[in-house]
């Protein structure tokens, strides 16, 4: 034990504050865009605005699911096999940038004709351009704290940063959505202005990031398993398996909080921004916590189980009490803890499971984990712009009379079927957790620690291999 207590210094990395800014600002930027249009943004507009019914929204969203159940596992596993100067993830962040940006602005541009045929078809269009793009560029931005960094501390570093940035890509949607019935009735154009200015933004803050940050090299050179064994291997972890409950979870629940937003505060009359304040206030809380004890303490595990506490009682409130004020206040301020939790300790554990998988396989498959958690929690947030329109019309909601003018049935169902599956999802997570998920202790700490020596070693030995065929090819400076 104490050989290999000897190696702790060997986890001391260090990553440059430029390098996590630039990272967690495009990180922000793509989930912006992303929580604005798959988190409730796009299905209201096309609903409420355009006219679509629910049901042909509903099987957008469920085509739509079938196209990520086949593009990110494919994409992951590309980028894991990808060899460029400028690394494997890089390239489709910077080209990729751009052009999801033009996809953005575009879905929201109403074009003649008013036939729901028309309408499913565009928005299904603008859900499958925008899908793609992206994946490509928030898979590669997802795992880079892991090519960045291997010890949980350091890569706690970039989360921290990548946690208050995204607070951000939060607070912006859920801002908008909150108005978004009242922008649209106000001025279509002005609305679409506010859409084009936050694409172009997003787009050239993404492009210019990849100047300022870096990946490991040595990866490049790993010959990779074929495509379905890789899937394959990836099962054979049963830490992955169950990280996916409760990837699967976070997922569902950040896309079903932007969904619900709209129709909450429109039918309950309450000002959002004393609910805004205690979901902030319960993220800095939370923030706070997982950074002294949850870090240093706790450890992933535990963090994560108390996290899935928080959220479950939380839940509980909204449903029984929500209606009023200072419930939904309470409410959100436990979200909010929750939701720090899945920002910042649900990656950690991502981290962990990816390098168990080196442990075992000596490869750094980062990509193919990434797409194969696409592959499952994607569809969580077309199950949920799916169900809950579906829901809340079984509890009598009528979409052509205002919100605060529905029966208060209809009120119930909004927050029932607003935090119902998620509630579900949480207490299955938790049971999972506590029982089956093994990556804790001292055992895996020394694990880790081997790893982090052998990236080190890896890293060395690549970078000679490239000066010495540099002197021998004569190109030398």
């Amino acid at each position: 034990m104490n050989s290999a207590e000897n190696e702790a210094p060997v986890l001391r990395e260090k990553v440059k504050l430029s390098s996590r800014m630039w990272l967690g600002g495009a990180g922000c930027m793509i989930s912006t865009l992303c929580n604005i249009i798959t988190g409730g943004g796009l299905t209201f507009f096309f609903i409420n605005y355009m006219g679509l019914s629910e049901g042909l929204s509903a099987l957008c969203w469920i085509l739509f699911g079938i196209w990520n159940a086949v593009n990110d596992p494919i994409f992951g596993w590309l980028s894991d096999k990808t060899k460029s100067k400028l690394g494997r993830r890089i390239p489709y962040i910077r080209y990729g940038s751009l052009m999801i940006a033009v996809v953005y602005i575009l879905s929201w541009f109403t074009f003649p004709g008013e036939s729901q045929i028309g309408m499913f078809f565009q928005m299904f269009f603008s859900l499958f351009f925008f899908d793609a793009l992206y994946t490509a560029i928030a898979t590669s931005l997802y795992v880079m704290p892991y090519e960045m960094a291997i010890t949980n501390e350091a890569r706690g570093k970039i989360l921290l940063v990548t946690l208050i940035f995204n607070l951000g890509s939060v607070s912006v949607p859920l801002v908008l959505l909150a108005e978004l019935k009242k922008l649209l009735t106000n001025s279509l154009h002005e609305f679409q202005l506010t859409m084009i200015i936050i694409g172009v933004v997003a787009g050239i803050i993404m492009f210019l990031s990849t100047f300022f940050y870096k990946e490991s090299t040595y990866a490049q050179k790993e010959e990779q398993y074929p495509f379905l064994k890789s899937i394959g291997y990836c099962f054979k972890n049963k830490s992955f398996i169950v990280f996916e409950v409760i990837s699967f979870t976070v997922t569902f629940v950040q896309t079903a909080l932007f969904i619900g937003i709209t129709y909450y505060f429109g039918a309950f009359d309450l000002n959002y921004i004393y609910c805004y304040i205690a979901l902030f206030v319960g993220v800095a809380l939370g923030l706070s916590l997982w950074l002294t004890v949850g870090l240093k303490k706790w450890g992933v595990k535990k963090s994560i189980l108390i996290m899935c506490l928080v959220f479950i009682a939380s839940s509980i409130v909204m449903i029984a009490f929500g209606k009023f004020l200072v419930g939904g206040m309470v409410a959100f301020l436990g979200v909010g803890f929750a939701l720090s939790g899945g920002l910042y300790m649900v990656p950690l554990m991502n981290g962990d499971v990816i390098d168990y998988d080196e442990h075992t396989s000596g490869l750094r498959r980062e990509g193919m984990y990434a797409g194969v958690n696409s592959f499952i929690c994607k569809p969580a947030i077309s199950i949920a712009n799916a169900a809950f329109p579906l829901m809340i019309v079984s509890f009598g909601y009528d979409k052509t009379i205002d919100l605060i003018n529905q029966t208060n049935l209809a009120k119930f169902g909004i927050i029932f079927s607003w935090f119902i599956i998620p509630l579900v999802l949480f207490i299955l997570s938790y049971v999972l957790i506590k029982i089956f998920y093994p990556l804790y202790g001292e055992k895996w700490d020394l694990i880790k620690a081997s790893l982090t020596k052998k990236h080190e070693d890896k890293q060395k030995e690549y970078e000679m291999n490239v000066l010495k065929q540099i002197k021998e090819e004569g190109l030398e400076e």
